[in-house]
C-alpha cells in the first residue's frame, strides 16, 4: 500500500495531528513506515524486531506530537530521532536481559516456527482451562483460583474458605483433575 494522497507537508501533519486529527497521523504514518522499518530493519537485521520498534516509535511520535515545533528541524528527522531512541531503548534492555540470563546461566531461546506454533497452542489451552475453570463447583473453582492463580498459600485459603488446610487441598486436587479431564477430552 502506498502513502495516502495529501498535500499538506509533514510539520502541517503533524500540527493538525496535535490539534485532533486522526486521519493526518494516518497520511504522516503512511508516508513514512517504509522509510522507519527500512531504518530499523538495517540497524537491528531483523524484520520483527524492526516492526515492533516502527510501532514503538509511531506510538511515541504519536504521544509527542504537541511538543513538535514546526520550522525546527523537519518532522521525518523528528520522527527518525524518535525512532533511534526506540533503539537504542531496546539494545540497553536486551543487554540488561543477556546479563541478567548470563548470571542465572540460562540458555539464549532460539525459537523456530514450530516452537512460536507450541506457544500458540500452549496460550489457546490456557484460555480454555480458563473457561472451564467457571464451569467447577463453586468451592473447587474458588480453591483454585485462589491457589493457582493468585498463588494463596493453603493456610490463608483454608482460612479465607473457612475449612481446613486438608479440606482446601483436597477442593485445589479435585478442581485440578477435573480440569486434566476435560481438557484431555476436549483435545
Amino acid at each position: 500500500m502506498g502513502p495516502i494522497p495529501d498535500r499538506r507537508s509533514d510539520d502541517d501533519l503533524i500540527v493538525a495531528t496535535a490539534a485532533g486529527d486522526a486521519d493526518a497521523f494516518a497520511v504522516f504514518y503512511s508516508r513514512h513506515i517504509g522509510r522507519v522499518l527500512a531504518v530499523l530493519r538495517t540497524q537491528t537485521g531483523s524484520s520483527e524486531l524492526a516492526a515492533d520498534l516502527a510501532g514503538e516509535s509511531f506510538a511515541a511520535a504519536l504521544l509527542a506530537c504537541r511538543r513538535f515545533r514546526p520550522g525546527g528541524p523537519p518532522a521525518t528527522a523528528w520522527l527518525l530521532g524518535i525512532a533511534e531512541n526506540k533503539l537504542r531503548e531496546s539494545a540497553r534492555r536486551r543487554r540488561v536481559d543477556s546479563r541478567a540470563r548470563q548470571r542465572l546461566g540460562m540458555p539464549i531461546l532460539d525459537l523456530d516456527d514450530e516452537d512460536l506454533v507450541r506457544i500458540d497452542e500452549l496460550a489457546e489451552d490456557g484460555e480454555r482451562a480458563l473457561a472451564l475453570l467457571d464451569q467447577l463447583p463453586a468451592a473447587q473453582r474458588e480453591a483454585v483460583r485462589a491457589r493457582v492463580l493468585q498463588n494463596t498459600d493453603y493456610p490463608a485459603l483454608a482460612a479465607r474458605m473457612g475449612c481446613s488446610e486438608q479440606v482446601a487441598r483436597q477442593h485445589v486436587s479435585r478442581g485440578l483433575k477435573r480440569l486434566r479431564t476435560q481438557l484431555t477430552e476436549d483435545s
